[in-house]
């Protein structure tokens, strides 16, 4: 399909609402790229694929309170509109929705009161340190696929609970949203693409690669043989600790793909490695999928 030729900048929901409404009569596909903006080479990964499959794409920016914890990166988290719109324009998407707080949350925030709950899904990995992230990130995307009405939406691969909880989510509540998951964008050293990654000191910014290569250390335990998953875990751990100093690790953890449980014992079905480092205060997170295809591994 063809990339659109000018970007719409809407904020209001109404206006949001007429735009699509005139591609919906016309029958065009709509195509949904959620962000939190100050987007990168990742999220232009998103809206291309989302070009390519869909004739008209919204890329939305709302930096969503209801997911931060109250002494994470609100207030600090990088904004750059003019940046974005022109990433999101010269990726193709057709309309840049921007909604305030007070167009997500009418009541503010503290006063919503009915919730998308993840319930198990979100108990593990990130959510065990982040309890209630999840919940503001399924109801706020739950949120955006109601006015957007998409037939597809598209999410990162390197926020892999992310895009599993959403999965389940469209599922589960029966949205007519197909979630398709784009393979993770990296820097040239391995180190997976996040508008955190500003956040860095250059000495951080060097050991921060070692999330990746404990994941390519996964790998080739894996290919060799190795299926014992708290081995395999305290190897990455140790790895971290080696090349990372400055690293804080929150969690090493390989988990079923499709509960999120952890795997206590051998990994003798596919499984998610997942991992989140502190840097300072700054959180970064990384995964790696293992498919196990009659007893051969296979890696995405």
């Amino acid at each position: 399909m063809a990339p659109t030729t000018s970007l719409r900048l809407i904020s209001d929901r109404d206006e949001l609402s007429r735009e699509l409404r005139a591609a919906r009569a016309a029958e065009r596909a709509v195509g949904l790229v959620p962000t939190l903006g100050y987007l990168h080479a990742g999220h232009a990964a998103l809206i291309r694929q989302a070009r390519a499959e869909n004739d008209v794409v919204v890329a939305s920016i709302f930096v969503n309170p209801t997911q931060f914890g109250p002494t994470e990166d609100f207030e600090r988290y990088p904004r750059d509109l003019v940046r974005d719109r022109a990433l999101a324009g010269a990726e193709g998407a057709a309309i840049l929705f921007v909604p305030s707080v007070e167009t997500m949350y009418p009541e503010g925030p503290e006063n919503q009161r009915v919730w998308v709950d993840p319930g198990e899904l979100a108990r593990h990995l990130c959510g065990a340190s982040r309890p209630t992230h999840f919940r503001g990130v399924a109801t706020v995307v739950a949120k955006l696929f109601n006015m957007v009405s998409p037939d597809r939406a598209y999410f990162g691969a390197k926020d892999a609970q992310q895009a599993i909880i959403i999965r389940r989510m469209a599922g589960d509540l029966a949205f007519p949203v197909e979630v398709q998951v784009v393979p993770t964008v990296r820097e040239p050293d391995g180190l997976a693409l996040s508008s955190r990654n500003v956040y860095l000191s250059p000495a951080e910014r060097a050991q921060a690669t070692s999330l990746k290569q404990a994941l390519d250390l996964a790998r080739d335990r894996i290919l060799a043989g190795e299926r014992g998953a708290l081995d395999i875990e305290a190897r990455m751990r140790r790895e971290i600790e080696r090349l990372a100093p400055l690293g804080r690790i929150d969690y090493v953890t390989i988990a079923d793909p499709d509960t999120l449980q952890p795997i206590a014992g051998l990994i003798e079905g596919d499984a998610l490695i997942a991992l989140a480092v502190y840097f300072g205060s700054t959180r970064l997170i990384d995964n790696m999928r293992v498919v196990l295809e009659h007893g051969r591994p296979r890696f995405l």
